[in-house]
């Protein structure tokens, strides 16, 4: 059976994407309790080309099956430039973390979903009504609970402004600028874009990876193909979330990335969670679950043709 292209960008549904985004972040978390695991035994450079030639290899017969989609591709550069931005977040992310301490480097991190809010009105011209922008402020300070014990942690002068701290901002910059390109190529195939991303890593970091090079255990590699596997599931999950919902909605909800993390250092690494982390983490719930029922409530008026509450 041919397959048909998968350009035309579906109509947008303001909560449809929101389980895609959760179902990411749960891959996510799952990838990430494996590559700490590994992460003592091999370069970091290493682990995401291992992880990106697993994932290409893993989609190679869907790239087949949608070879057509390439010759309708609308939008080469800004697919290029998506790439473009996450190669540089993601190197910026490991200057930072060399520059700084980790609890830092986490708490600038938590900002994205602010920035990507901001970034959503000024690229895309999205509408963010005010209970958006108040329910991610609620989150934000449900965050700066969460990290508050790190935080108090850190040495004297880590505040103080350096390339490091350059670093980090721009990590946090151009990691919203690639989630904001990711919406503005709603129209793509996802095709398209999954093997854009997966093969631009592998491009990018073949050379630094091949440099430092560890021999791999053949152990390890059960692990290692799981965490190809689980990269590229979650990547496409993360673009079907952005595919039919709008950026400014989707942002406040990556919030629930930092409660998964911190569920996983708890069952896996015994990590026990401080009593802030736990008054920061219903702060959250909290503040998503009002973003949620405002946007069902908006919907339930819209359909029973009511006036809509542009605040909403």
């Amino acid at each position: 059976m041919r397959a048909e292209p998968e350009t035309a960008p579906p109509p947008d549904r303001p909560l449809a994407g929101v389980p895609w985004l959760i179902a990411d972040m749960v891959l996510v978390t799952a990838m990430t309790v494996l590559v700490k695991m590994q992460g003592a035994t091999y370069p970091a450079v290493q682990m995401v080309f291992i992880r990106a030639l697993i994932g290409l290899l893993a989609i190679l017969p869907l790239i087949w099956r949608r070879r057509r989609d390439f010759l309708t591709m609308r939008q080469p550069l800004r697919n290029a430039g998506r790439v473009a931005c996450n190669a540089l977040a993601l190197t910026m992310n490991f200057a930072a973390v060399t520059a700084l301490p980790l609890a830092l480097v986490n708490a600038i991190g938590f900002t994205r979903p602010v920035v990507s809010m901001v970034l959503a009105v000024a690229i895309l011209g999205e509408r963010i009504g005010r209970i958006r922008w108040i329910g991610g402020g609620i989150a934000f300070l449900g965050v700066l609970f969460l990290i508050a014990p790190e935080v108090r942690t850190l040495p004297p002068g880590a505040l103080i402004f350096n390339v490091g701290l350059l670093a980090a901002f721009g990590s946090v910059f151009f990691g919203s600028m690639a989630a904001i390109q990711t919406r503005a190529l709603r129209g793509e195939s996802t095709t398209v874009m999954m093997v854009f991303y997966t093969l631009g890593l592998v491009v990018l970091t073949a050379g630094p990876a091949i440099w430092v090079w560890a021999p791999v255990r053949p152990g390890d590699w059960p692990a290692l193909l799981a965490i190809g596997v689980l990269a590229q599931t979650a990547q496409y999950f993360f673009l079907r979330a952005y595919r039919g919902t709008e950026a400014g909605m989707l942002a406040p909800f990556g919030y629930l990335s930092i409660l998964l993390a911190g569920a996983a250092g708890w069952v896996f690494f015994d990590e026990r969670p401080h009593p802030e982390m736990l008054i920061g983490a219903a702060i959250i719930i909290a503040a998503l679950h009002l973003i949620w029922r405002s946007e069902r409530r908006r919907r339930a008026s819209g359909r029973a043709g009511g006036a809509t509450d542009k605040n909403l």
